[in-house]
């Protein structure tokens, strides 16, 4: 028989967990199903799938969906393509450029994401720095505020971080001599790290990959204030079902199915990634 101990230790933050998170998740997860009526509001005791039969039949809830996917597949793709090398070089600095680049990069995650937001409102706006440079070089004006571009710009530059101290303990792992070596032997550069530093560096380029694409699949505040009212997300739908419509089971249906695909789509991914980096290193 096991003993009871370590289950006795972990009791409290096993209580915790269930109470900050799967209590309301269970609690949504019958919202979503009850019955509702703009005249009466929520309808509790009647259950329907209704909700969920209007989201997944609806082609405007549908083109959100791939719209929020799109995006963050598209932010993930360029944090891993800037990050990953960004994290290289700062393994390779030394004092005190190592300190400052990591400083600069932890830097966007010491301001207000309200705030980032509104700066690149006042940068990408008809009016703002890179238009007002666009139209001193001749090329005239460039609609960036309010689309699809303004939002993955400004979630790189929010997710950035994320991607970059993953991959950076990974290469803390890794030992200079091993590359030094490979160097000796004639070995060319790209054969170095697509030998020796991408197959140590995958765990950290799959932790930030799963970290910018959960946070930018889910992110509100960025796609509200930069994608406008017309330029919908799937977290920004929820909030217009919760407040604007007051239409509660069917924002929760539409949170509910967010959690979901976002699962899917990590799970899915850390699969193949694994599958990949086994292979590598077999």
């Amino acid at each position: 028989m096991k003993k009871p101990i370590p289950w006795l230790l972990s009791a409290p933050a096993l209580c915790l967990f269930a109470t900050l998170l799967i209590t309301p998740l269970l609690l949504t997860a019958v919202l979503s199903f009850n019955g509702f009526d703009y005249a009466t509001g929520v309808k509790e005791g009647e259950y329907t799938l209704a909700h969920y039969t209007h989201l997944f039949s609806d082609s405007y809830y549908l083109g959100i969906f791939w719209r929020t996917f799109w995006v963050a597949g598209l932010t993930t793709l360029i944090c891993m393509l800037v990050g990953a090398p960004q994290a290289y070089v700062l393994s390779r600095m030394g004092s005190p450029w190592r300190s400052i680049l990591l400083l600069v990069v932890l830097a966007p995650l010491l301001v207000s994401v309200v705030v980032r937001a509104f700066g690149w409102s006042m940068l990408l706006g008809p009016e703002g720095l890179i238009n007002q440079a666009l139209m001193a070089l001749g090329l005239g004006r460039v609609k960036l505020l309010y689309t699809e571009a303004a939002v993955v710009i400004a979630l790189v530059h929010v997710m950035l971080p994320f991607m970059v101290i993953p991959v950076w303990t990974s290469l803390q792992k890794l030992d200079p001599s091993v590359e030094h070596a490979a160097a000796s032997l004639q070995a060319s550069p790209f054969t170095i790290v697509r030998r020796i530093v991408l197959p140590q560096v995958m765990p950290g380029i799959l932790s930030g990959s799963l970290i910018v694409f959960g946070l930018s699949a889910s992110s509100f505040a960025i796609p509200g204030l930069l994608g406008g009212r017309r330029l919908k997300m799937v977290a920004t739908i929820v909030y217009d079902e919760y407040l604007h419509e007051l239409n509660w089971p069917q924002g929760a249906a539409v949170a509910l199915t967010l959690l979901v695909a976002n699962l899917i789509v990590m799970l899915s991914y850390n699969r193949l990634v694994e599958r990949r980096y086994q292979k590598a290193l077999g």
